[in-house]
């Protein structure tokens, strides 16, 4: 099994290509179950996560083509992925997938939309009605459709096709969002969505689905008005720049003191996360190219945060925010609203000699002095990261183990960081 060493103290200084963004690559790629012709997206990032979802949209019948690199693109300018649903070949979506990333559970709804039917395995390690699967089969029988859940199988019939309806969450919800659009654009009359998560990557989706002739209004808004349509045709796209990895490489570089350039970064989808950053005391300042994040000898700065929906502090960074201020010059302190087990990074951080103490959701982060290198091991995508920010400022060395839950999430993170002057190293295992 793979590991990754850190030897921390170096300053960041250089340029960073943001990569395309995992949580809108994927609803897109489901996207194409929708139409029989092609969908060609282009900036999808290289991610464990792509690959296995690639695997279950191949064992439906999707054709995956792989294009070419063009003139003067490099290997930070993510894949361009030809994706053709002709024919349906199957419309279970067996719990040996399913089990592996939990937005596989998202082609439920375009199954349905365009096959009547479908038998979608419960995501793994999820109790139905403790995370939202609940709202997405909410969704579902609001449009129509018949649901059992059984043997671990959501099994959902819509013989005579999807009607319009009136959905509207208890709470919002990324996922069931998501759901919710990508059945609603082939139903029969009006859907109107209304609580409707407003994150980026949505509005990049709906994006997408009206260039394939979807009819949507109220993007990027908290209700969707959707007309269905008959068919949908294929079209190109350009995946939405990741705001969660420009967070977190902003974090990289406050964290060390540096000077770095987040090139192709979008502004406008991180307010929130650079309101934080600059009351830290780093410097953020919006360019033509991107993002500068600089830092020279200021002491970071306690900040008080709560994770929020979109657009408020995302949880998504909760974990890495949490490492920049362990080194604060006071009391920093850190509710988290969106999830209730994400917290697991906290015991790793106390090994490299942060200071943090649990109050139910808050957790409260005494700035230390200096932090030092240990062994570490990563427990989810987003904890594993705030090690590597935390081990960028450590003495000495640290070994983060099981940093597969990084693959999932960050394409090419050691290359991305060694260009910018880190000592870091992916140490392979057997």
């Amino acid at each position: 099994m793979d590991r990754i060493r850190i030897r921390g103290g170096n300053r960041l200084n250089g340029t960073i290509a943001i990569s395309g963004a995992k949580n809108a690559a994927l609803p897109l790629m489901i996207v194409s179950l929708l139409t029989p012709e092609t969908l060609t997206l282009s900036n999808v990032p290289r991610l464990a996560d792509v690959k296995l979802l690639q695997r279950i949209l191949q064992n439906h019948g999707v054709d995956i083509m792989i294009a070419g690199k063009r003139p003067g693109q490099n290997g930070q300018s993510g894949d361009t992925k030809q994706l053709s649903a002709k024919t349906i070949a199957d419309t279970t979506a067996p719990y040996e997938l399913v089990s592996k990333m939990r937005a596989s559970f998202w082609v439920l709804g375009p199954l349905l939309a365009r096959c009547g039917e479908a038998k979608v395995s419960l995501p793994g390690g999820c109790a139905i009605g403790t995370r939202p699967v609940d709202m997405h089969l909410l969704a579902m029988e609001k449009l129509g459709a018949e649901i059992a859940i059984e043997n671990g199988y959501v099994i959902a019939k819509a013989p005579r096709g999807l009607t319009g309806a009136r959905i509207s969450f208890d709470k919002v919800s990324v996922g069931a969002t998501h759901a919710a659009l990508m059945a609603s654009v082939l139903a029969k009359g009006d859907t109107i969505i209304e609580n409707a998560a407003r994150e980026p990557e949505i509005g990049d989706v709906a994006e997408c689905l009206v260039k394939m002739g979807a009819k949507i209004e109220g993007i990027h808004s908290s209700t969707l008005r959707i007309t269905g349509v008959t068919s949908l045709h294929g079209c190109e796209h350009e995946v939405i720049a990741d705001r969660i990895e420009t967070g977190t490489y902003a974090m990289c570089a406050g964290m060390t003191g540096g000077d770095v350039l987040l090139k192709g970064a979008r502004p406008d989808t991180l307010g929130a996360v650079m309101d934080v950053m600059r009351q830290t005391g780093i410097e953020v300042t919006e360019t033509n190219d991107g993002i500068r994040i600089y830092r020279n000898g200021a002491a970071l700065q306690p900040v008080n945060v709560d994770t929020q929906p979109y657009p408020g502090f995302p949880t998504d960074c909760q974990a890495q925010l949490m490492a920049l201020v362990t080194k604060a010059n006071g009391t920093s302190m850190i509710r988290e609203t969106i999830f209730e087990n994400r917290f697991m990074h906290v015991q790793e951080l106390a090994r490299l000699g942060a200071d943090i103490h649990l109050h139910g959701d808050t957790a409260e982060v005494r700035g230390v002095a200096k932090l030092t290198g240990a062994p570490v091991m990563a427990t989810d995508l987003r904890a594993s990261v705030s090690l590597v920010i935390a081990a960028l400022a450590a003495e000495g060395e640290t070994m983060i183990n099981r940093v597969y839950h990084l693959d999932r999430g960050f394409e090419t993170l050691e290359e991305k960081l060694q260009a910018c002057g880190a000592d870091i190293e992916r140490i392979s295992g057997n």
